[in-house]
């Protein structure tokens, strides 16, 4: 299913007061826990792929509107038994497709190894994860993608108490490193900082219109969405040493 995603740069200073206008609209993400200062959220970690001449990141800073990102996805710290999703994350005019197959982080040298998707893919409820895992392969073998870097962040999640498809994220101390092996997608050596004080605000939604409460916290705070790529920007902040102070 396509859906609407708006993000914005937001000043830390205006976290709390965003928390406090939001409330009355959303509740905690069920896969959010909650800290010792009682905010729900999350650690993401994902690693990028791109070609040699990096097609992607290009695309991006190109304005394409029709593109597509691989990554690797993990979430919080690393366990026996965690589980990563291979995931293609389709740009198609100002909506997103994504489609997703997971497996057991532990597996996942052997499975790009020998590319058995029926041993390793877990299967979804919907029946669909193999097909999804060949659909990444295909394209992971036909523009010869590899990992380039990873970028890490906490994410505080949160539904629409109306609409539960509706999803407001604020992801935080956002930091990356070039990263050529999938193995490091649980590594926190040497992360840089992409901003300084700012975090992404993400609103996520299906309908044609952004929900109502929604557009008028946007006006309120005065945001202005912007097209925010943390693959392209976590991969300029490492490579080229750049300080952003925003």
């Amino acid at each position: 299913m396509l859906r609407y995603e708006r993000k914005y740069l937001v000043p830390v200073e205006l976290i709390d007061s965003l928390r406090k206008r939001l409330w009355a609209f959303v509740i905690p993400d069920k896969n959010a826990i909650k800290n010792e200062n009682g905010i729900f959220q999350y650690t993401v970690r994902s690693i990028y792929f791109d070609t040699y001449d990096l097609e992607c990141y290009h695309q991006k800073s190109d304005g394409l509107l029709l593109r597509r990102k691989l990554r690797i996805r993990g979430y919080n710290s690393l366990s026996p038994d965690s589980k990563v999703i291979l995931e293609i994350k389709r740009k198609i005019g100002n909506r997103i497709k994504k489609h997703r197959s997971s497996l057991f982080f532990k597996d996942v040298n052997e499975l790009f190894l020998k590319n058995d998707l029926e041993k390793f893919i877990i299967k979804g409820a919907r029946g669909d994860s193999i097909n999804e895992a060949r659909r990444f392969f295909y394209h992971l073998k036909k523009s010869q993608f590899a990992p380039t870097n990873l970028v890490v962040y906490e994410r505080e999640a949160y539904q629409g108490k109306i609409d539960n498809n509706v999803r407001i994220t604020f992801d935080k101390n956002i930091r990356s490193k070039l990263s050529h092996k999938t193995e490091l997608l649980y590594d926190d050596h040497n992360l840089k900082p992409l901003f300084n004080n700012s975090f992404v605000l993400e609103i996520k939604y299906f309908n044609d219109q952004m929900p109502v409460w929604a557009r008028s916290i946007v006006q309120e705070f005065k945001l202005r969405n912007d097209a925010i790529s943390k693959y392209t920007i976590g991969y300029d902040v490492p490579k080229f040493n750049k300080k952003l102070t925003y």
